[in-house]
């Protein structure tokens, strides 16, 4: 589709675009303690954008000569980055992290970056896959060293830029050996050229995988490219914490899921032989190794932290990889299950991400012996991050269980080569029961108990944790609408 015709079908992004234009002219008209109503600016755009996601239909189509997807596969995706983007920006209002600072800049970084992860889940060409994340990339850096008077977000985005640098200079490398190989940068050619390719280019090949998955998987925290995420995750903000867990996440998911079927498939969708076309290599096995491996290294570490935010940063790194044993199969199930889990996810991490905001307030900080007694003295906040923690388990009635149902069926009903992916999978999440609960062990049986209750002071804290709370509790046990509209957004585009 050509670029003036494309712009026709670009309404989302271009809403977006003129959001952050918007809120880089307002924050220089504002007066530093009036900053913050940047962030109206910001939260008009998202919605005016989510709105337009929705009345645009489902066109399967390319846009930009072929640099961009246009699918229902992408626009599920982008509703996820929204919900989270919104949640974020109104949690931001109630941060006493970033109270000594202007927040002008803040929410327009934060825009901006919902533009990258747009790209992210629509790129079909190594080029817009390229600076798609380098957009995401450069303001996570920003992001995560934002409080500049904390000696640890300096260092946390210090760390984050070195780790980010690296693993994108493997990435383009084995994207440059893979154009090489190939000689196009549109998925759809590589995958029609490597068909056609000889044994003698193998190990090419292989190299140029093996390096394009370090830089995917730098993106989703998969070990063992995670190590920048527990000092990273500490340090930023605890509002960007909340946001780096989940809509990163969810955009680096959809880039791997498009690019591995698209690049090394064999041009039908969402099918189980994806990896076949690499051979010589069990990719299949591999990945299912690296899941486990991820899923593993993330609960252990888990289990030896002290701080909650610490710890909620390690199960980011064991969800991802419950996430990543679907991988291997590639087929519709398994990317069903990775979406419907990505749905649920989000709304327990946000939700317990916004409950240590709160009490680092509150309180002070964000360790275990914080959440002392909390359940007693504030109920509402006690049972909804017992809500969480339990969702995040996955126990039922919780959407926690009913996102991982999904992804053990899909694993299982690949077959028996990968009963074993599902046990380990099964035992990691009997391990994360122990530090899950460890939060509610503190909330409701150490420390002393209140003779008076409390409701959190602001009225947008007590909505947004309901608005967490409710669907981590109501998808446990309805989901139907959630199973219609991810069965409808499995539409990938494959090329005209």
């Amino acid at each position: 589709m050509s670029n003036l015709h494309s712009l026709t079908h670009f309404w989302p992004e271009l809403i977006l675009t003129i959001t952050v234009l918007a809120a880089i002219i307002s924050d220089l008209i504002y007066r530093r303690e009036e900053s913050f109503k940047v962030a109206w600016w910001v939260l008009g755009g998202l919605v005016l954008t989510l709105f337009a996601i929705q009345i645009g239909g489902s066109t399967v189509s390319d846009l930009f000569m072929g640099t961009i997807a246009l699918d229902p596969f992408s626009e599920f995706f982008k509703v996820l980055v929204l919900i989270s983007t919104i949640a974020v920006v109104l949690m931001s209002f109630n941060s006493n992290e970033l109270k000594d600072y202007r927040m002008g800049e803040y929410y327009s970084v934060l825009a901006i970056m919902a533009i990258g992860l747009f790209l992210m889940a629509s790129a079909i060409d190594v080029l817009m896959v390229y600076l798609a994340l380098e957009v995401v990339s450069i303001m996570s850096f920003f992001l995560a060293g934002y409080l500049k008077k904390n000696p640890h977000s300096n260092e946390a985005s210090l760390k984050y830029v070195i780790y980010g640098a690296f693993s994108s200079g493997i990435m383009l490398y084995g994207l440059s050996i893979l154009f090489g190989l190939t000689g196009t940068t549109k998925f759809i050619g590589m995958q029609t050229a490597i068909a056609n390719l000889g044994p003698d280019s193998n190990l090419a090949l292989i190299l140029s995988a093996v390096f394009i998955l370090a830089g995917f998987g730098y993106k989703i925290s998969a070990v063992p490219f995670h190590f920048w995420t527990p000092d990273v995750y500490e340090g930023s903000p605890t509002t960007i914490t909340a946001y780096l867990s989940v809509a990163p996440k969810a955009a680096g998911f959809a880039m791997m899921i498009r690019f591995f079927n698209q690049v090394f498939g064999d041009s039908t969708a969402l099918v189980s032989e994806t990896w076949s076309t690499i051979n010589g290599i069990p990719w299949p096995q591999l990945m299912g190794v690296l899941a486990a491996v991820t899923m593993t290294v993330g609960n252990m570490v888990a289990i030896q932290q002290d701080s909650v935010k610490r710890m909620l940063a390690y199960s980011s790194i064991a969800h991802a990889g419950y996430m990543m044993m679907a991988l291997p199969l590639m087929s519709e199930a398994g990317v069903y299950g990775i979406m419907i889990y990505l749905l649920m996810y989000l709304f327990m991490n946000l939700g317990a991400f916004f409950v240590v905001i709160y009490v680092q307030g509150k309180f002070g900080g964000e360790d275990f012996d914080n959440f002392d007694g909390l359940g007693w003295k504030m109920p509402f906040v006690g049972v909804v991050m017992t809500l969480f923690m339990f969702s995040l388990t996955g126990l039922p009635p919780t959407a926690g269980f009913i996102g991982k149902f999904y992804l053990f069926a899909a694993v299982i009903k690949a077959g028996t080569q990968y009963y074993w992916l599902a046990i380990v999978g099964a035992l990691n999440s009997v391990v994360s029961l122990y530090y899950y609960i460890r939060v509610v062990k503190h909330m409701f049986l150490k420390g002393e108990r209140s003779e008076s209750v409390e409701m959190p002071a602001s009225s947008l804290v007590t909505i947004l944790l309901l608005a967490m709370a409710l669907p981590t509790f109501i998808l446990g046990w309805y989901f139907a609408p959630v199973v219609t509209w991810i069965s409808e957004s499995l539409v990938i585009f494959q090329g005209m």
